[in-house]
């Protein structure tokens, strides 16, 4: 009789940003760890953003035993399609995860799609799964200050964890001045101009309740004056 109960294939996730030769002497660690732990078959995939670093990435470790070397699966950003299509995403979560945490720090609308497909669609546990996956590999603060404030927008249940990174535990100025960051942050990269007085009334602001509104405005507003309004 078949057992179903226990794992068929352990896969290690790495996401690499840059060359790291330490890694060449850990990653045969992890795999062989966690194939003795599980006791299957186990492979490791590395999630590249950079195509130099991918090919790196994907050079042969040998191990040093006769006949035994350890070849990453390397996924790189010109083996991971664009996903821009909310539709495309909410048909293929994993995808546009792996889409998003390769191309969302050049390309919002990835980040857009796999917000409204994928994130506003799955159970809450795969949500924040997903989303600290994404945060984690996007390699500018932009990009992360744009997730974060289409997260937190959303009202998820988990929001709270993302908000604490601009809206520090302590004084309320630490917290406003938190808030005030992302706002400008997601703004400044939807390309929606402030004149110097509308930058200092958010950066002077310290009604948190404002200023929590005007981040989920920051989000969607096409311009200053729909901040404002």
């Amino acid at each position: 009789m078949l057992r179903t109960d226990r794992p068929v294939l352990g896969v290690v996730v790495e996401v690499q940003r840059g060359r790291d030769p330490q890694k060449r002497w850990s990653w045969p660690l992890y795999v062989t760890s966690l194939r003795a732990r599980i006791e299957c078959p186990t492979v490791l995939l590395v999630v590249c953003v950079d195509a130099a670093v991918a090919s790196w990435c994907a050079k042969s470790i040998p191990i040093g035993h006769p006949g035994w070397a350890l070849r990453p699966l390397v996924l790189g950003p010109d083996s991971i399609p664009v996903v821009t299509d909310a539709d495309e995403a909410e048909n293929l979560p994993e995808l546009a995860v792996l889409s998003a945490m390769v191309h969302g720090s050049q390309r919002f609308e990835v980040l857009d799609a796999l917000h409204k497909g994928v994130l506003c669609d799955v159970d809450d546990e795969r949500a924040q799964l997903y989303a600290d996956v994404v945060l984690a590999a996007l390699q500018t603060e932009y990009a992360r200050s744009y997730l974060e404030a289409l997260l937190i927008a959303e009202k998820y249940e988990y929001q709270s964890s993302f908000a604490k990174r601009y809206f520090a535990e302590g004084e309320a100025r630490g917290e406003a001045r938190g808030e005030a960051k992302a706002i400008l942050a997601v703004l400044d990269v939807r390309g929606v101009a402030l004149t110097g007085e509308q930058r200092a009334r958010i950066e002077e602001c310290l009604d948190l309740s404002q200023l929590q509104k005007w981040v989920r405005l920051a989000a969607v507003a096409g311009s200053a004056d729909e901040l404002f309004d």
